[in-house]
């Protein structure tokens, strides 16, 4: 089982900026062979997509609410991937997740069944 681990989470104030990260926890294995999803599950209201890659050509898809504040990225070197999230507001604030899957690795793109999930990272946007 893939184990996923996330870590940047923290106090910001509105306007800042924050960069997650997500591991794998599990020995051998390769986040670039599997599509990446960052997801967030606001107080109160349903887990949202935020942002995915695909694997091989990191094509990065953005769901509305990111487009234009946040960056996702891999460093396959570091097995690693980031979310860099600027101009962050107070509707930001959430539990942050990353996800891996492999049948989306070509095309992340509204994939929503990813198999395996990290146990989120907490962001709290607030002055």
């Amino acid at each position: 089982q893939v184990q996923l681990v996330e870590s940047g989470g923290g106090l910001v104030q509105p306007g800042g900026s924050l960069r997650l990260s997500c591991a794998a926890s599990t020995s051998g294995f390769s986040l670039d062979e599997y599509a990446i999803g960052w997801f967030r599950r606001a107080p109160g209201k349903e887990r949202e997509g935020v942002a995915c890659i695909n694997a091989g050509d990191n094509v990065s898809y953005y769901f509305d609410s990111a487009k234009g504040r946040f960056s996702i990225s891999r460093d396959n070197a570091k097995n690693m991937i980031y979310l860099e999230m600027s101009s962050l507001k107070p509707d930001d604030t959430g539990v942050y997740y990353c996800a891996a899957d492999l049948l989306a690795a070509k095309h992340c793109q509204g994939y929503l069944a990813y198999d395996h999930w990290g146990q989120g990272a907490q962001v709290t946007v607030s002055s």
